[in-house]
C-alpha cells in the first residue's frame, strides 16, 4: 500500500496561476512533489507534464505561462518534480536510485492519483520526454502523450549528453565563462538542484529500444524549437511513430520555454 501525503501548501511565489503542492510515496518509499493547478472536479482531464534535467515543474511549466492556458482549458495540471529536482527527494545515497528510478517513481504518481489508462494525457520535456517514453515502454497508456525538446538519437542513446551533464556537475567552478557547460551550471544555480543527487542520477537512464517505438499507438506530439538540435532530430523521431504530429517552435532548447508559443502548442495539442 502506498502512503500518501496530500497536505498543500501557499502558491508557489510569482505563479501566473494558483499552483498547491502535494506529495506522495514514489519508488522505495521516497517524498516526492508534484504541483498541480485548475480544476479538480471529475469533469476535468488530467494531464501530466514532466520537466527536464536540471530543471523543475515551475521553471519549465507554470513560470512562463503553460500551465496557465491548459488550466485556462479546464484540464486539471499535474506537474511532479523528478527525484533529485524540485521538491522531491534528493538521494545522496546509491541506495536511492534503480536503473529505471525515474518511470517508477511517476508510475508510483500514476498509481497514487488513481488514473485508468486512457483516463489521462502525459507529456514531457527533454528528460521528462525520455521519461515519458520510458513510461509508455513499461506499460503507461495515457490518451495522448507529448515528447518535446526530444530527438530520436536522444531518445535511443543519452549516453553523450549523460557525460555533457557528469562534465557540467564534476568540473562546477571551473568552465570557461559562456561556455555550454558554464550556461547549463548557471542554470542550475537559478533551480537550486542537488549535484550530488544529481550525479546519481545520471548513472540511471536505461536506453529505449527502437523497436519499443511501434509500439507507441497511441497520438503522440513531436514538438520542438526550430534551433533545438541538443537531443538529435525531433523530425526523425516523428517518423519513427506510428501516429505522430510534428510541431516546429521558435527557440532552442533552453529559449523555447520561456516563449509564448511552446504554451500555445502544448495547449492546442492537449
Amino acid at each position: 500500500m502506498r502512503r500518501s501525503w496530500t497536505a498543500g501548501r501557499k502558491p508557489l511565489a510569482n505563479s501566473p496561476t494558483e499552483t498547491t503542492t502535494y506529495f506522495y510515496e514514489g519508488a522505495g518509499g521516497a517524498r516526492m512533489a508534484w504541483h498541480e493547478t485548475g480544476p479538480r472536479d471529475e469533469a476535468a482531464r488530467p494531464v501530466i507534464l514532466i520537466h527536464g534535467l536540471f530543471s523543475n515543474a515551475f521553471v519549465n511549466w507554470v513560470r512562463y505561462g503553460h500551465a496557465a492556458k491548459l488550466a485556462a482549458k479546464g484540464r486539471r495540471v499535474v506537474m511532479p518534480d523528478l527525484r533529485a529536482h524540485g521538491d522531491s527527494a534528493k538521494p545522496h545515497d546509491a541506495a536511492g536510485f534503480s536503473d529505471d528510478i525515474l518511470a517508477d517513481d511517476m508510475l508510483a504518481l500514476i498509481a497514487h492519483l488513481g488514473l485508468a489508462p486512457g483516463d489521462y494525457d502525459l507529456g514531457g520535456y527533454s528528460l521528462g520526454a525520455r521519461t515519458t517514453a520510458r513510461m509508455l515502454v513499461r506499460g503507461a497508456r495515457p490518451g495522448k502523450a507529448m515528447l518535446a525538446g526530444m530527438g530520436l538519437e536522444g531518445l535511443l542513446n543519452l549516453g553523450n549528453r549523460a557525460d555533457f551533464f557528469r562534465k557540467v556537475l564534476e568540473g562546477a567552478g571551473t568552465h570557461d565563462k559562456y561556455s555550454p557547460e558554464w550556461m547549463a551550471e548557471a542554470f542550475l544555480k537559478t533551480t537550486r538542484g542537488d549535484p550530488v543527487s544529481l550525479l546519481l542520477l545520471l548513472d540511471h537512464f536505461p536506453d529505449i529500444p527502437r523497436a519499443a517505438l511501434i509500439e507507441f499507438e497511441m497520438p503522440i506530439l513531436i514538438l520542438a524549437g526550430a534551433d533545438d538540435h541538443d537531443n538529435g532530430s525531433a523530425q526523425a523521431l516523428a517518423a519513427a511513430l506510428p501516429d505522430a504530429a510534428f510541431t516546429e517552435v521558435p527557440g532552442n532548447h533552453m529559449s523555447c520555454v520561456t516563449l509564448p508559443a511552446l504554451g500555445d502548442a502544448v495547449a492546442e495539442w492537449f
